[in-house]
């Protein structure tokens, strides 16, 4: 069980930088949807069609990566609003502040981040 807290200035920290970390994120997504507006055009022979479908795939795998980001990051922001920021969700434990302050969005622990990767590998098979 639990038997000490994150230190508040640790969790205010971390709060400045997911703040951050959305609003970069924010400004990602933004950026990326006039890219493409800015790159959209209809006709062209193949080879610019093929470049234009090249493209739209880069930017919708880039617009997921930044939306699976944004979660995190949401998540973590409501983790401390509820007051559960910091506890690993594996084990139950306090997460690390050093891997909170690199980290700011993660749930897990290192321990529980090992856990969760060792499941991951075995019942991938």
């Amino acid at each position: 069980m639990i038997s000490q807290e994150i230190p508040k200035h640790i969790i205010d920290k971390c709060r400045k930088k997911l703040l951050k970390t959305k609003y970069d994120l924010l400004n990602q997504v933004r950026e990326a949807q006039n890219d493409m507006r800015f790159s959209e055009g209809h006709g062209g022979d193949e080879a610019d069609q093929t470049v234009r479908l090249m493209e739209e795939k880069e930017f919708l795998n880039r617009n997921e990566r930044i939306n699976y980001q944004l979660m995190e990051v949401e998540m973590a922001l409501a983790r401390i609003e509820q007051g559960c920021y910091g506890i690993c969700q594996e084990t139950g434990e306090l997460i690390e502040p050093e891997r909170l302050m690199a980290l700011p969005w993660t749930s897990l622990s290192i321990e529980g981040a090992e856990i969760r990767e060792s499941m991951n590998k075995k019942y991938a098979r």
